[in-house]
């Protein structure tokens, strides 16, 4: 058996309007057709890739996300077009970006349940 391509990454959310204002509304991620599971969440389409939400009740054991922006620790990633747009928008947003210059194309920002997003440019 050989992986051939990455086909969705799971997220658990308290919140399912508050993940999809950063995933679908900040990163520009589209909605897809999500079957009814039985619970709340949303798939979004990220290229070949999609990003599956899924909200869970707050008494859920989700893990612990890293307590800051950390490149090291386990994240998704996501082609981006613009740099410097990018890094503004989040920014103008308030968010807390780690970035190490627009020469290494990458930044890594926290989603609104703390999972590590990578955004990198300039690879294809």
């Amino acid at each position: 058996m050989i992986a051939r391509r990455v086909d969705h990454v799971s997220f658990a959310v308290r919140d399912l309007a508050r993940s999809l204002a950063f995933y679908r509304d900040l990163l520009g991620l589209e909605p897809v057709p999500r079957p009814d599971l039985g619970i709340p969440g949303a798939w979004l389409g990220a290229g070949e890739a999609q990003v599956h939400l899924i909200e869970v009740p707050a008494a859920f054991d989700a893990g612990t996300p890293p307590a800051t922006v950390n490149p090291a620790a386990g994240h998704a990633a996501f082609a981006i077009d613009d740099y410097a747009t990018a890094l503004r928008t989040l920014s103008d947003r308030g968010l807390e970006v780690v970035t190490f210059g627009e020469a290494s194309g990458q930044m890594w920002v926290k989603d609104p349940d703390g999972h590590i997003i990578e955004l990198i440019a300039g690879r294809r």
